[in-house]
């Protein structure tokens, strides 16, 4: 290594110039990368309602409704006004109301009132449109403008064109934000006015890098446009700050005779271990997300594994020219240490350490069963609280016309008879309140080509015909779970093998039946390869479990409150968060373990204890406050509850696990001290003596 980095360091303004040649093509490629606000859309494709959408989707050009619009105190005429300039808007496929299910001209009063209930009361009239996919904003925007702000609009079309309108704003203010926070934090812990500068600015590097790259992918998750870039900002801070640490440290030892490129040699030999090591973890930790089904989880983890190991490249490379080409500066710069000694919380820690150790094996059991007994969101629809004008609307058209959803049933054409079988036996279910059909309109006993040739085309296409279901149901929970569960046994009773069925709820069951298999399988490989790593890093079998046992417990504590608090989890930031916070926090461990068996050679237990609380707080605080203050601004401002949830979770996470890194690892290494220093004799033994 010291041949690779002695070269690096002779051609330091070669190395700048090529990475300043890749940022500037990245932040161009970084313009075509798009982004996905679809959660269902990375649902695996083998999945049925993920099938059901493909072959809707062939045989009926418009898809399922995605749109429910109410528009208040109007009457029927204008309902119908109303129901044809949607029509005209472009990019709206189609708009069903009550005229397509029964004869408006017959008086209100002699209307199936169940049918007429679902479209029109209260003098409010609530249409079910089915917008283009790919015009989502500018339509749900053409639509608020045509029906007023008095109308309300909701469903999944709304619910992404919000999303994508909502997120580039706070995304851009969080990371605003969160930047000028780990300025300040910098500047605390540096010893020179111009080193918070290039720590960020190599970060900025990093992202850019990143953000280009991610082309490479096609397009991303709104999840990991939103977390990618500050997570990486905030798990990445301390690489480079260790860098220039060891720089300084290396220049203060070596004496003036000493160059600076010598030094920073010395530095990159000596650091190299501890920054791969840590930056190895968090990889791992992101990586474990690829073996989710669902693929949010590889679109996110691969984003970030690749962020993370291109500040790596970029700290190895990058930050080595740039220190020395801003050295003169550095130095002149430099300024007394605006952070008071941590020794004294060092002494404090080494007084309540047993104490905390007990504690932690305390909540372990506790903490672990609360957070595998959460509720559950699986879904979108309640990504937009009452708060939000999208929340609000959905409120007001469920308090006038309830919970309701819209499921496409898809059976082979030309058995009529069957067909409405089928459709005796779906209405049957008390949620059902509609069923649009062939033989629902025209009867079993017309012949197709009696029926008008454009509505046909609508019920019947490609040797396909279809059961348009409207549900008095929710689109996720156990009710609406077991009613999912209803309609597919009874299309598998009439239709064995050969229907489809499609529908939000539907696609929510199938997202809820794939996601809860992902969360063992993903915690146990990244705990299991975090695990491998330190094993092979750490040459002890005893010290890889006190780490990962300690971190998991911060993340159980983390996962258990809101089971406490009574309050519902986004299924997907639960099952990301563990991964997250594994590979983002483990590094304070490693930090604290490898500084105590370090002191250790020198002191005895406790006051290397002390000594290394007093080395260590100034770091981890600085990482762990710059994770959870981006968590936090996440919390407060993303308007998408799952975000705002996902932040959350990182912040509380963060600080759990600088709570017990702190406080409560320091009495195991302590407890655990005659065994690990038997494994360090045992391994020196057998270096010394192959």
């Amino acid at each position: 290594m010291r041949g690779f980095y002695t070269a690096l360091v002779r051609r330091r303004r070669l190395v700048l110039a090529l990475f300043a040649a890749a940022v500037l093509l990245c932040a161009l490629m970084q313009q075509f990368v798009q982004v996905n606000y679809d959660i269902n859309d990375y649902l695996p494709p083998e999945t049925p309602s993920t099938q059901a959408i493909q072959v809707l989707e062939t045989a009926f050009p418009g898809g399922i409704p995605n749109l429910r619009v109410m528009v208040r105190d109007v009457t029927v005429p204008e309902a119908m006004e109303y129901k044809a300039a949607l029509e005209q808007l472009d990019g709206v496929l189609a708009v069903s109301w009550l005229d397509d299910s029964a004869d408006i001209t017959v008086p209100l009063a002699m209307m199936d009132q169940s049918l007429l209930h679902s479209y029109y009361q209260e003098s409010a009239a609530l249409f079910s449109l089915t917008v283009d996919e790919t015009r989502r904003v500018e339509v749900v925007q053409a639509v608020r403008a045509l029906v007023g702000d008095g109308a309300a609009i909701s469903g999944s079309a709304a619910s992404i064109a919000t999303a994508t309108v909502s997120t580039v704003t706070e995304v851009a203010k969080i990371t605003a934000i969160s930047v000028v926070y780990v300025l300040f934090i910098l500047i605390l812990t540096t010893r020179s006015w111009v080193e918070p500068i290039l720590v960020l600015g190599g970060l900025g590097i990093a992202i850019l890098l990143n953000n280009g790259t991610n082309l490479l992918f096609g397009q991303i998750s709104f999840v990991t446009n939103a977390s990618g870039s500050i997570l990486q900002l905030a798990v990445s801070l301390d690489y480079s700050v260790f860098l220039i640490h060891r720089f300084e440290e290396c220049r203060r030892t070596a004496g003036p005779q000493a160059s600076r490129e010598e030094c920073m040699v010395d530095a990159l030999c000596k650091s190299t271990g501890s920054i791969l090591s840590s930056g190895l973890t968090t990889v791992i930790g992101f990586l474990a997300l690829v073996l989710m089904q669902f693929q949010i989880g590889p679109d996110l983890g691969l984003a970030l594994a690749k962020g993370v190991s291109l500040s790596l490249i970029t700290v190895f490379l990058f930050m080595p020219a740039l220190i020395l080409e801003a050295a003169p500066w550095m130095e002149r710069s430099y300024h007394r240490p605006l952070l008071p000694s941590f020794a004294p919380f060092g002494q404090l820690v080494c007084k309540i350490m047993l104490p905390m150790a007990v504690l932690l094996a305390l909540i372990v059991v506790p903490s672990f069963l609360a957070s595998n007994a959460n509720s559950y969101y699986y879904g979108a629809d309640y990504m937009f609280g009452p708060d939000t004008q999208l929340g609000a609307d959905t409120a007001a058209i469920e308090e006038v016309f309830g919970k309701s959803d819209t499921y496409v049933l898809m059976v082979p054409a030309g058995d009529s008879a069957t067909q409405d079988e089928l459709s005796q036996a779906l209405k049957t279910l008390p949620e059902v309140s509609q069923i649009l059909s062939f033989v629902d309109l025209a009867g079993a006993e017309i012949p197709p080509e009696y029926l008008d040739p454009d509505q046909l085309a609508l019920l019947e296409s490609g040797g396909v015909a279809r059961l348009v279901l409207t549900v008095q149901a929710d689109s996720e929970g156990d009710a609406a779970f077991a009613l999912v569960e209803k309609v597919r046994a009874i299309a598998e009773e009439y239709y064995p093998g050969s229907y489809y069925l499609a529908g939000v709820g539907v696609s929510t069951y199938d997202l809820m039946d794939t996601i809860t298999g992902d969360m063992l399988k993903v915690n146990l490989v990244a705990v299991a390869a975090v695990f491998l790593i330190l094993l092979v890093l750490q040459r002890s079998l005893l010290l890889p479990v006190i780490l990962v046992l300690s971190i998991e417990t911060a993340i159980w504590f983390n996962l258990a409150l809101p089971y406490f608090a009574g309050e519902k989890v986004f299924y997907i930031a639960y099952l990301i968060i563990s991964s997250i916070q594994l590979g983002a926090t483990v590094d304070y461990a490693i930090l604290f373990a490898d500084r105590y068996m370090e002191y250790r050679q020198d002191l005895p237990r406790r006051p290397a204890i002390a000594a290394t609380v007093s080395t260590v707080t100034s770091s981890v605080i600085a990482t762990g406050s710059a994770i959870a203050v981006v968590g936090f601004l996440m919390g407060a401002i993303s308007s998408n509850q799952l975000l705002a949830q996902l932040g959350n979770f990182l912040g509380v996470g963060s600080l759990s696990s600088l709570a017990i890194v702190l406080l409560a690892l320091p009495g195991l290494l302590y407890l655990a001290d005659p065994l690990l220093r038997r494994e360090a004799q045992a391994h020196a033994h057998k270096e010394a003596h192959p």
